[in-house]
Protein backbone atom coordinates (compact mmCIF):
# COMPACT_ATOMS: atom_id res chain seq x y z
CA UNK A 1 0.00 0.00 0.00
CA UNK A 2 0.96 3.69 -0.35
CA UNK A 3 2.47 5.92 2.46
CA UNK A 4 0.85 5.90 6.01
CA UNK A 5 0.66 9.62 5.68
CA UNK A 6 -2.00 8.72 3.35
CA UNK A 7 -4.56 7.09 5.31
CA UNK A 8 -6.68 8.37 8.07
CA UNK A 9 -6.80 6.92 11.99
CA UNK A 10 -9.73 4.63 11.20
CA UNK A 11 -7.98 3.87 7.92
CA UNK A 12 -5.00 2.33 10.08
CA UNK A 13 -6.80 1.00 13.27
CA UNK A 14 -8.76 -1.10 10.74
CA UNK A 15 -6.05 -2.20 8.34
CA UNK A 16 -4.31 -3.10 11.92
CA UNK A 17 -7.17 -5.15 12.78
CA UNK A 18 -7.33 -7.23 9.37
CA UNK A 19 -3.59 -7.61 9.27
CA UNK A 20 -3.01 -5.58 5.99
CA UNK A 21 0.21 -4.46 8.26
CA UNK A 22 1.42 -4.59 11.82
CA UNK A 23 1.24 -2.15 14.54
CA UNK A 24 4.93 -2.04 14.67
CA UNK A 25 4.89 -1.65 10.45
CA UNK A 26 3.08 2.13 11.31
CA UNK A 27 5.03 3.17 14.17
CA UNK A 28 8.51 2.37 11.92
CA UNK A 29 6.56 4.39 9.12
CA UNK A 30 6.10 6.97 11.76
CA UNK A 31 9.36 7.20 12.95
CA UNK A 32 11.30 7.19 9.14
CA UNK A 33 8.80 10.04 8.29
CA UNK A 34 9.96 11.88 11.60
CA UNK A 35 13.17 11.28 10.56
CA UNK A 36 12.72 12.81 7.54
CA UNK A 37 10.39 15.71 8.20
CA UNK A 38 11.09 17.18 11.43
CA UNK A 39 14.82 18.23 10.49
CA UNK A 40 13.10 21.15 8.58
CA UNK A 41 9.50 21.12 10.78
CA UNK A 42 11.06 20.89 14.02
CA UNK A 43 7.76 19.91 15.55
CA UNK A 44 9.22 17.29 18.16
CA UNK A 45 11.15 18.55 21.14
CA UNK A 46 11.52 14.58 22.03
CA UNK A 47 10.71 11.28 20.50
CA UNK A 48 9.80 8.08 22.29
CA UNK A 49 11.26 5.66 20.18
CA UNK A 50 11.00 3.12 22.71
CA UNK A 51 8.06 3.48 24.06
CA UNK A 52 6.74 3.64 20.58
CA UNK A 53 7.57 0.61 19.47
CA UNK A 54 6.88 -1.13 22.59
CA UNK A 55 3.63 0.23 22.51
CA UNK A 56 3.12 -1.03 18.96
CA UNK A 57 4.33 -4.66 19.81
CA UNK A 58 2.05 -4.78 22.69
CA UNK A 59 -0.46 -4.07 20.22
CA UNK A 60 0.11 -6.42 17.35
CA UNK A 61 0.65 -9.32 20.46
CA UNK A 62 -2.99 -8.33 21.35
CA UNK A 63 -4.33 -8.92 17.91
CA UNK A 64 -2.17 -12.09 17.77
CA UNK A 65 -4.06 -13.65 20.62
CA UNK A 66 -7.43 -12.80 19.13
CA UNK A 67 -8.30 -9.98 21.48
CA UNK A 68 -10.79 -7.14 20.85
CA UNK A 69 -8.37 -4.18 19.59
CA UNK A 70 -9.38 -0.80 21.02
CA UNK A 71 -10.52 1.90 18.79
CA UNK A 72 -7.12 3.91 17.78
CA UNK A 73 -4.71 0.70 18.34
CA UNK A 74 -1.43 1.76 16.42
CA UNK A 75 -2.38 4.72 15.85
CA UNK A 76 0.28 7.01 16.10
CA UNK A 77 -0.34 9.67 18.21
CA UNK A 78 1.94 12.51 20.04
CA UNK A 79 1.72 15.14 22.96
CA UNK A 80 1.94 19.08 23.38
CA UNK A 81 4.81 19.65 25.87
CA UNK A 82 2.48 20.32 28.69
CA UNK A 83 1.23 17.06 29.17
CA UNK A 84 2.44 14.63 31.54
CA UNK A 85 3.78 11.24 30.22
CA UNK A 86 5.34 9.22 32.38
CA UNK A 87 8.89 8.60 31.71
CA UNK A 88 9.60 11.39 29.44
CA UNK A 89 10.07 15.27 30.21
CA UNK A 90 7.52 17.51 30.51
CA UNK A 91 9.44 20.75 29.79
CA UNK A 92 6.45 23.23 28.51
CA UNK A 93 9.32 24.32 25.59
CA UNK A 94 10.99 26.44 29.21
CA UNK A 95 14.57 26.37 30.57
CA UNK A 96 12.29 26.25 33.57
CA UNK A 97 11.43 22.98 33.20
CA UNK A 98 13.92 21.55 30.89
CA UNK A 99 14.92 18.76 33.29
CA UNK A 100 11.60 18.03 34.49
CA UNK A 101 10.74 13.96 34.40
CA UNK A 102 7.17 13.52 34.11
CA UNK A 103 6.09 12.27 37.95
CA UNK A 104 2.81 10.59 36.27
CA UNK A 105 0.46 10.85 33.38
CA UNK A 106 -1.96 13.14 32.59
CA UNK A 107 -5.30 11.56 32.53
CA UNK A 108 -5.88 12.96 28.86
CA UNK A 109 -2.92 11.16 27.67
CA UNK A 110 -3.53 7.83 29.64
CA UNK A 111 -6.86 8.21 28.09
CA UNK A 112 -5.25 7.84 24.37
CA UNK A 113 -3.17 5.45 25.65
CA UNK A 114 -5.77 3.25 26.85
CA UNK A 115 -7.62 4.11 23.09
CA UNK A 116 -4.45 2.09 22.29
CA UNK A 117 -2.95 4.76 20.13
CA UNK A 118 1.29 4.72 19.83
CA UNK A 119 2.81 7.35 21.85
CA UNK A 120 5.51 8.90 19.72
CA UNK A 121 6.79 11.93 21.77
CA UNK A 122 6.23 15.40 23.15
CA UNK A 123 5.38 18.46 20.40
CA UNK A 124 6.57 21.74 20.95
CA UNK A 125 4.64 24.99 22.03
CA UNK A 126 4.85 28.38 22.78
CA UNK A 127 6.64 28.79 26.63
CA UNK A 128 4.13 27.80 28.87
CA UNK A 129 1.43 28.13 26.08
CA UNK A 130 2.41 31.96 25.96
CA UNK A 131 2.02 32.78 22.28
CA UNK A 132 1.03 32.77 18.82
CA UNK A 133 3.44 31.20 16.35
CA UNK A 134 5.66 28.73 18.47
CA UNK A 135 8.29 31.25 18.14
CA UNK A 136 9.28 31.79 22.03
CA UNK A 137 9.84 28.08 22.58
CA UNK A 138 13.53 28.23 24.48
CA UNK A 139 15.09 25.79 22.17
CA UNK A 140 14.12 25.86 18.90
CA UNK A 141 10.99 27.54 16.27
CA UNK A 142 8.91 25.26 14.95
CA UNK A 143 8.09 26.16 11.18
CA UNK A 144 4.90 25.75 9.17
CA UNK A 145 4.95 22.67 6.79
CA UNK A 146 3.81 24.53 4.07
CA UNK A 147 6.24 26.88 3.71
CA UNK A 148 9.05 26.50 6.41
CA UNK A 149 10.45 30.09 6.38
CA UNK A 150 6.43 31.02 8.03
CA UNK A 151 5.33 30.29 11.46
CA UNK A 152 2.89 27.16 12.34
CA UNK A 153 0.91 29.50 15.04
CA UNK A 154 0.58 28.57 18.45
CA UNK A 155 1.22 27.94 21.40
CA UNK A 156 -0.07 23.98 19.97
CA UNK A 157 2.36 25.09 16.95
CA UNK A 158 3.96 21.94 16.82
CA UNK A 159 0.99 19.85 17.07
CA UNK A 160 -0.37 21.05 14.43
CA UNK A 161 2.72 20.82 12.43
CA UNK A 162 3.38 17.40 13.06
CA UNK A 163 -0.09 16.23 11.71
CA UNK A 164 0.14 18.47 8.82
CA UNK A 165 3.75 17.04 7.93
CA UNK A 166 2.40 13.41 7.92
CA UNK A 167 5.43 12.65 10.62
CA UNK A 168 2.02 11.25 12.93
CA UNK A 169 -2.23 11.09 12.97
CA UNK A 170 -3.58 12.78 15.34
CA UNK A 171 -1.63 15.06 18.07
CA UNK A 172 -3.36 16.75 21.52
CA UNK A 173 -2.72 20.04 21.99
CA UNK A 174 -4.00 23.05 24.44
CA UNK A 175 -6.15 26.15 23.78
CA UNK A 176 -6.31 29.00 26.09
CA UNK A 177 -7.38 31.87 23.71
CA UNK A 178 -7.38 29.87 19.94
CA UNK A 179 -3.93 27.78 20.85
CA UNK A 180 -5.66 24.66 18.81
CA UNK A 181 -7.64 26.53 16.17
CA UNK A 182 -5.43 29.12 15.53
CA UNK A 183 -2.37 26.70 14.16
CA UNK A 184 -4.86 24.29 12.56
CA UNK A 185 -5.91 26.81 10.29
CA UNK A 186 -2.58 28.04 9.10
CA UNK A 187 -1.29 24.89 8.72
CA UNK A 188 -4.31 23.47 6.97
CA UNK A 189 -5.64 20.83 9.86
CA UNK A 190 -8.72 20.16 11.90
CA UNK A 191 -8.12 21.48 15.44
CA UNK A 192 -10.75 21.55 17.88
CA UNK A 193 -11.51 22.90 21.29
CA UNK A 194 -13.92 21.36 23.32
CA UNK A 195 -16.70 23.00 25.44
CA UNK A 196 -14.59 24.15 28.88
CA UNK A 197 -14.91 20.58 31.29
CA UNK A 198 -15.32 18.18 28.29
CA UNK A 199 -12.30 16.87 28.52
CA UNK A 200 -9.79 16.79 31.90
CA UNK A 201 -6.81 18.83 32.31
CA UNK A 202 -5.13 16.73 35.35
CA UNK A 203 -1.87 16.45 34.46
CA UNK A 204 -1.93 19.56 31.99
CA UNK A 205 0.26 22.13 33.25
CA UNK A 206 -1.98 25.23 34.09
CA UNK A 207 -2.37 28.79 32.07
CA UNK A 208 -5.17 29.94 32.57
CA UNK A 209 -7.42 28.06 34.76
CA UNK A 210 -10.41 29.27 33.51
CA UNK A 211 -9.88 29.19 30.12
CA UNK A 212 -7.38 25.97 29.49
CA UNK A 213 -8.80 22.93 27.44
CA UNK A 214 -7.20 20.00 25.93
CA UNK A 215 -8.26 18.96 21.91
CA UNK A 216 -7.21 17.28 19.31
CA UNK A 217 -5.59 17.77 16.27
CA UNK A 218 -6.37 15.27 12.87
CA UNK A 219 -6.26 15.96 9.10
CA UNK A 220 -10.07 14.62 9.15
CA UNK A 221 -13.38 15.58 10.70
CA UNK A 222 -13.55 11.96 11.59
CA UNK A 223 -9.95 11.65 13.38
CA UNK A 224 -10.73 14.41 15.59
CA UNK A 225 -13.87 12.88 16.56
CA UNK A 226 -12.29 9.60 17.57
CA UNK A 227 -9.83 11.14 19.37
CA UNK A 228 -12.45 12.83 21.51
CA UNK A 229 -14.38 9.69 21.55
CA UNK A 230 -10.85 8.84 23.69
CA UNK A 231 -10.43 12.04 25.30
CA UNK A 232 -14.26 11.48 26.91
CA UNK A 233 -14.18 8.06 27.64
CA UNK A 234 -15.14 7.04 31.34
CA UNK A 235 -16.71 10.42 31.95
CA UNK A 236 -15.97 12.68 34.92
CA UNK A 237 -12.04 12.73 35.92
CA UNK A 238 -11.70 12.43 39.86
CA UNK A 239 -8.89 14.63 39.73
CA UNK A 240 -10.19 17.28 37.93
CA UNK A 241 -12.95 19.31 39.47
CA UNK A 242 -14.00 20.92 35.97
CA UNK A 243 -14.26 18.22 34.01
CA UNK A 244 -17.89 16.93 33.27
CA UNK A 245 -19.36 13.54 33.02
CA UNK A 246 -19.38 14.49 29.00
CA UNK A 247 -19.05 10.44 28.15
CA UNK A 248 -20.79 10.35 24.08
CA UNK A 249 -20.36 8.84 20.45
CA UNK A 250 -19.46 11.42 18.27
CA UNK A 251 -18.99 9.61 15.64
CA UNK A 252 -22.91 8.38 15.83
CA UNK A 253 -23.68 11.78 14.05
CA UNK A 254 -21.32 12.74 11.95
CA UNK A 255 -21.91 12.12 8.57
CA UNK A 256 -26.02 13.20 9.74
CA UNK A 257 -27.30 16.03 6.78
CA UNK A 258 -27.75 20.02 8.20
CA UNK A 259 -30.84 20.29 6.06
CA UNK A 260 -32.96 22.96 7.21
CA UNK A 261 -30.11 23.72 10.28
CA UNK A 262 -28.95 27.48 10.81
CA UNK A 263 -25.27 28.77 10.84
CA UNK A 264 -24.68 32.01 12.27
CA UNK A 265 -22.56 34.66 10.15
CA UNK A 266 -21.45 38.02 11.23
CA UNK A 267 -21.37 40.34 8.53
CA UNK A 268 -19.33 43.11 10.72
CA UNK A 269 -16.50 40.44 10.85
CA UNK A 270 -16.50 40.05 6.82
CA UNK A 271 -15.22 43.69 6.97
CA UNK A 272 -13.26 43.98 9.63
CA UNK A 273 -9.61 46.07 10.04
CA UNK A 274 -7.04 43.37 9.28
CA UNK A 275 -8.54 40.47 8.08
CA UNK A 276 -6.95 39.62 4.96
CA UNK A 277 -8.75 39.21 1.50
CA UNK A 278 -7.92 36.01 0.85
CA UNK A 279 -9.47 35.22 4.40
CA UNK A 280 -12.65 37.24 3.65
CA UNK A 281 -12.69 35.51 0.77
CA UNK A 282 -12.36 31.76 2.00
CA UNK A 283 -14.66 32.91 4.62
CA UNK A 284 -17.57 33.43 1.73
CA UNK A 285 -16.72 30.19 0.35
CA UNK A 286 -17.20 28.13 3.36
CA UNK A 287 -21.06 30.22 4.07
CA UNK A 288 -22.05 28.89 0.62
CA UNK A 289 -20.93 25.61 0.83
CA UNK A 290 -23.10 25.24 4.15
CA UNK A 291 -25.72 26.91 2.28
CA UNK A 292 -25.26 24.27 -0.62
CA UNK A 293 -25.09 21.07 1.95
CA UNK A 294 -28.72 22.80 2.90
CA UNK A 295 -28.06 24.98 6.01
CA UNK A 296 -29.75 28.02 6.51
CA UNK A 297 -27.49 31.47 6.74
CA UNK A 298 -28.63 34.04 9.18
CA UNK A 299 -27.13 36.82 10.32
CA UNK A 300 -26.57 36.95 13.70
CA UNK A 301 -24.74 39.44 16.42
CA UNK A 302 -22.11 39.24 19.48
CA UNK A 303 -22.11 42.77 20.34
CA UNK A 304 -19.24 43.04 23.19
CA UNK A 305 -16.91 40.26 20.86
CA UNK A 306 -14.92 43.57 20.03
CA UNK A 307 -14.08 43.60 23.90
CA UNK A 308 -13.09 40.17 24.39
CA UNK A 309 -9.28 40.51 23.48
CA UNK A 310 -8.68 43.76 26.60
CA UNK A 311 -10.90 41.44 28.76
CA UNK A 312 -8.72 38.36 28.26
CA UNK A 313 -5.38 39.83 28.29
CA UNK A 314 -6.55 41.03 31.95
CA UNK A 315 -8.26 37.54 32.89
CA UNK A 316 -5.67 35.17 31.08
CA UNK A 317 -2.31 36.81 33.07
CA UNK A 318 -3.90 36.78 36.09
CA UNK A 319 -4.46 33.45 36.10
CA UNK A 320 -0.87 32.71 34.69
CA UNK A 321 0.88 34.50 37.32
CA UNK A 322 -1.27 32.71 39.91
CA UNK A 323 -0.29 29.28 38.39
CA UNK A 324 3.41 30.09 37.68
CA UNK A 325 4.22 31.56 41.03
CA UNK A 326 5.45 27.78 42.30
CA UNK A 327 8.18 27.76 39.81
CA UNK A 328 10.57 29.32 42.63
CA UNK A 329 14.07 27.47 41.45
CA UNK A 330 13.81 25.82 45.15
CA UNK A 331 10.91 23.36 44.78
CA UNK A 332 11.47 22.44 41.38
CA UNK A 333 12.53 23.65 37.86
CA UNK A 334 15.60 25.28 37.12
CA UNK A 335 17.41 26.68 39.83
CA UNK A 336 20.17 29.46 39.83
CA UNK A 337 23.58 28.40 41.20
CA UNK A 338 26.23 29.87 43.61
CA UNK A 339 23.08 32.02 44.74
CA UNK A 340 23.31 33.52 48.96
CA UNK A 341 20.09 33.77 49.64
CA UNK A 342 16.98 32.44 48.90
CA UNK A 343 15.64 35.29 47.94
CA UNK A 344 18.97 35.75 45.50
CA UNK A 345 17.84 32.31 43.93
CA UNK A 346 14.49 32.69 43.87
CA UNK A 347 14.85 36.03 41.68
CA UNK A 348 17.76 34.73 39.58
CA UNK A 349 16.26 31.51 38.85
CA UNK A 350 13.25 33.13 37.62
CA UNK A 351 14.69 35.95 35.94
CA UNK A 352 16.68 33.64 33.83
CA UNK A 353 14.00 30.22 33.80
CA UNK A 354 11.41 31.86 32.16
CA UNK A 355 11.59 33.60 28.31
CA UNK A 356 10.90 37.59 27.54
CA UNK A 357 7.34 36.28 27.10
CA UNK A 358 6.65 34.33 30.05
CA UNK A 359 7.84 36.94 31.80
CA UNK A 360 5.95 39.80 30.39
CA UNK A 361 2.74 37.93 31.33
CA UNK A 362 3.49 37.29 34.66
CA UNK A 363 4.50 40.85 35.68
CA UNK A 364 1.24 42.17 33.83
CA UNK A 365 -0.93 39.53 35.77
CA UNK A 366 0.95 40.71 38.91
CA UNK A 367 0.33 44.31 37.96
CA UNK A 368 -3.74 43.62 37.10
CA UNK A 369 -4.06 41.87 40.87
CA UNK A 370 -1.95 44.29 42.85
CA UNK A 371 -4.00 46.61 45.05
CA UNK A 372 -6.19 49.09 43.51
CA UNK A 373 -6.03 47.59 40.26
CA UNK A 374 -7.70 44.44 41.13
CA UNK A 375 -11.28 46.67 41.03
CA UNK A 376 -10.55 48.50 38.52
CA UNK A 377 -9.41 46.17 35.32
CA UNK A 378 -10.12 42.16 36.82
CA UNK A 379 -13.25 42.58 38.12
CA UNK A 380 -14.45 44.81 34.96
CA UNK A 381 -12.85 41.98 32.71
CA UNK A 382 -15.04 39.54 34.67
CA UNK A 383 -17.94 41.42 34.05
CA UNK A 384 -17.54 41.80 30.24
CA UNK A 385 -16.98 38.09 30.33
CA UNK A 386 -20.45 37.74 31.67
CA UNK A 387 -21.78 39.86 28.44
CA UNK A 388 -19.94 38.16 25.77
CA UNK A 389 -21.25 34.77 27.54
CA UNK A 390 -24.75 35.95 27.52
CA UNK A 391 -24.09 37.23 23.84
CA UNK A 392 -23.76 33.68 22.77
CA UNK A 393 -26.55 32.26 24.75
CA UNK A 394 -28.57 34.67 22.74
CA UNK A 395 -26.84 33.99 19.24
CA UNK A 396 -27.45 30.04 19.89
CA UNK A 397 -31.22 30.80 20.80
CA UNK A 398 -31.28 31.50 16.58
CA UNK A 399 -28.52 28.87 15.46
CA UNK A 400 -26.90 25.72 16.14
CA UNK A 401 -23.00 26.98 14.63
CA UNK A 402 -21.66 30.18 14.28
CA UNK A 403 -19.13 30.49 11.54
CA UNK A 404 -16.10 33.21 11.41
CA UNK A 405 -12.38 33.32 11.03
CA UNK A 406 -10.02 31.45 12.86
CA UNK A 407 -6.98 33.66 12.06
CA UNK A 408 -7.29 37.07 10.37
CA UNK A 409 -4.39 36.16 8.24
CA UNK A 410 -2.77 33.25 6.72
CA UNK A 411 0.82 31.63 8.36
CA UNK A 412 3.49 34.74 8.27
CA UNK A 413 6.63 34.90 8.16
CA UNK A 414 9.18 34.49 11.13
CA UNK A 415 10.29 37.70 13.02
CA UNK A 416 7.30 39.58 11.06
CA UNK A 417 5.62 40.92 13.70
CA UNK A 418 7.51 41.92 17.02
CA UNK A 419 5.00 44.02 18.44
CA UNK A 420 3.56 41.78 21.47
CA UNK A 421 0.33 43.47 21.06
CA UNK A 422 0.13 42.82 17.20
CA UNK A 423 0.66 39.46 17.80
CA UNK A 424 -2.13 39.16 20.80
CA UNK A 425 -4.38 40.16 17.82
CA UNK A 426 -3.92 37.31 16.08
CA UNK A 427 -6.38 35.17 18.41
CA UNK A 428 -8.97 38.31 18.12
CA UNK A 429 -11.55 35.61 16.72
CA UNK A 430 -11.03 32.45 18.72
CA UNK A 431 -10.57 33.91 22.63
CA UNK A 432 -14.22 35.07 22.87
CA UNK A 433 -14.91 31.31 22.34
CA UNK A 434 -12.52 30.67 25.71
CA UNK A 435 -14.06 33.25 27.75
CA UNK A 436 -17.65 32.09 27.07
CA UNK A 437 -16.49 28.31 27.32
CA UNK A 438 -18.09 26.65 24.36
CA UNK A 439 -16.76 24.53 21.60
CA UNK A 440 -15.06 25.26 18.38
CA UNK A 441 -13.05 23.96 15.63
CA UNK A 442 -11.29 24.99 12.57
CA UNK A 443 -11.79 23.38 9.65
CA UNK A 444 -9.37 23.86 6.49
CA UNK A 445 -11.42 25.31 3.03
CA UNK A 446 -8.95 26.36 0.68
CA UNK A 447 -5.81 27.26 0.10
CA UNK A 448 -5.30 31.43 -0.42
CA UNK A 449 -5.74 32.79 -3.95
CA UNK A 450 -2.49 35.13 -2.80
CA UNK A 451 -0.43 33.39 -0.61
CA UNK A 452 -0.94 29.77 -1.40
CA UNK A 453 -1.71 28.91 2.15
CA UNK A 454 -3.74 27.39 3.78
CA UNK A 455 -6.95 28.49 5.35
CA UNK A 456 -9.32 27.39 7.74
CA UNK A 457 -13.18 28.70 8.83
CA UNK A 458 -14.07 28.30 12.40
CA UNK A 459 -17.07 26.65 13.14
CA UNK A 460 -18.32 27.10 17.31
CA UNK A 461 -21.28 25.85 19.07
CA UNK A 462 -22.95 25.94 22.43
CA UNK A 463 -21.62 24.43 25.29
CA UNK A 464 -21.54 20.74 25.19
CA UNK A 465 -23.08 20.84 21.51
CA UNK A 466 -19.49 19.64 20.51
CA UNK A 467 -21.28 16.76 18.68
CA UNK A 468 -23.18 18.89 16.97
CA UNK A 469 -20.60 21.31 16.04
CA UNK A 470 -18.19 18.16 14.35
CA UNK A 471 -21.77 17.50 12.08
CA UNK A 472 -21.37 20.86 10.58
CA UNK A 473 -17.58 20.21 10.61
CA UNK A 474 -17.96 17.20 8.79
CA UNK A 475 -20.42 18.79 6.26
CA UNK A 476 -18.49 21.65 5.43
CA UNK A 477 -14.93 19.42 5.27
CA UNK A 478 -16.79 17.05 2.57
CA UNK A 479 -17.83 20.26 0.43
CA UNK A 480 -14.40 21.13 0.46
CA UNK A 481 -11.16 19.93 -0.98
CA UNK A 482 -8.86 19.42 1.67
CA UNK A 483 -9.80 16.72 3.17
CA UNK A 484 -6.71 15.10 4.29
CA UNK A 485 -4.26 16.68 2.65
CA UNK A 486 -0.20 16.66 3.58
CA UNK A 487 1.54 19.51 3.22
CA UNK A 488 2.88 19.76 -0.48
CA UNK A 489 6.92 18.30 -0.29
CA UNK A 490 6.30 16.45 2.62
CA UNK A 491 3.57 13.88 1.63
CA UNK A 492 5.50 10.58 0.17
CA UNK A 493 8.42 11.13 1.68
CA UNK A 494 9.31 8.57 3.83
CA UNK A 495 7.12 6.53 6.31
CA UNK A 496 5.68 4.45 3.42
CA UNK A 497 4.14 0.91 4.50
Amino acid sequence: MGCFDALSARQIAAGIVAGDFSATEVARASLDAIAARDGQVQAFLQLSEDRALAAAAKTDAARAAGEVLPPLAGVPVAFKDNMNLMGTRTTCASRMLETYESAYTATCVQRMLDAGVTPMGKLNMDEFAFGSTTDSSAFHPTNNPWDTTRVPGGSSGGSAAAVASGEITIALGSDTGGSIRQPASLCGVVGMKPTYGMVSRFGVVAFGSSLDQVGPFGRHVEDVALALNALTAGGHDRFDSTSQDGEQDFLAHLNDSIEGRSVGVIPALFEAKGLAPEVRTALQRAADKLADAGANIIEVDLPNMASAIAAYYVIAPCEAFSNLARYDGVRYGYQEPGCSTLAEQSSLSRAHGFGAEAKRRQMLGAYLLSSGIYEKYYLAAQKVRTLITADYRRAFKQVDAILMPASPTPAWKHGAISDPAELYLADIYTISNNIAGNCGISVPVCLGAESGLPIGAQLQGPVFADAQLLTFARALERSCSMEGVVAPGFSGRGGEL
